[in-house]
């Protein structure tokens, strides 16, 4: 029925769900077991991968103290390949699914941006949940993930550090239920980004 010189404006109030990675993004949960359970059979970090490789040559970029950095000359281009998994001989269930997020914590509670990456650098895939079975010669065998990240350090990007939080997982989530249906593990790394 239309009412002369009256506007009947209708108003829904949707709550949105989000598929992982979303520390931070829709929400401002402080990693991953935020909502999820870190109920998994990959606790044994000697088998677990979590790796950077410099996509140029293939080598990892991990330092001798279990961190990694991401070095690039202002304005240069830099990709690096984040590869997750399980290696290859272990026996049990594989991880099946892994998501990663590279965040910078003191921009978690940020509203209004997406990126929640290192300010000053811009960067094309800092998430990203992915199927296992991506070929990675360092690994052979291994049951991984592998995608490449490209990053540029800005004419006012700084050093600085931002955590890689990953979950290996197998299952599937229960929509707006995380805590079901899904067995997964969380680990996190420091990623130092230096300006060269």
């Amino acid at each position: 029925m239309k009412i002369p010189g009256f506007a009947v404006s209708v108003f829904l109030a949707v709550t949105a769900f989000a598929y992982p990675p979303a520390v931070g993004i829709l929400g401002q949960s402080r990693n991953c077991v935020a909502c999820h359970p870190n109920n998994g059979p990959w606790k044994e970090t000697a088998s677990v991968i979590v790796d950077i490789l410099d996509k140029a040559t293939g080598k990892s970029l991990r330092q001798a103290d279990g961190t990694f950095v991401i070095s690039a000359k202002r304005g240069d281009l830099k990709t690096v390949i984040t590869v997750i998994g399980w290696r290859a001989g272990k026996t049990g269930p594989a991880p099946y699914r892994n998501a990663w997020l590279y965040v910078d914590p003191k921009r978690i509670a940020e509203a209004g941006s997406l990126n929640k990456f290192a300010p000053g650098w811009a960067v094309n895939l800092p998430m990203s949940c992915r199927v296992v079975g991506d070929p990675v010669d360092a690994y052979p065998g291994a049951h991984v993930t592998a995608l490449p990240m490209t990053v540029r350090a800005g004419d006012d990007a700084a050093d600085a550090e931002v955590e890689l939080q990953v979950m290996l997982t197998r299952g599937d989530s229960v929509k707006a239920k995380p805590a079901e249906g899904m067995l997964g593990n969380y680990f996190e790394r420091k990623v130092r980004l230096k300006v060269q």
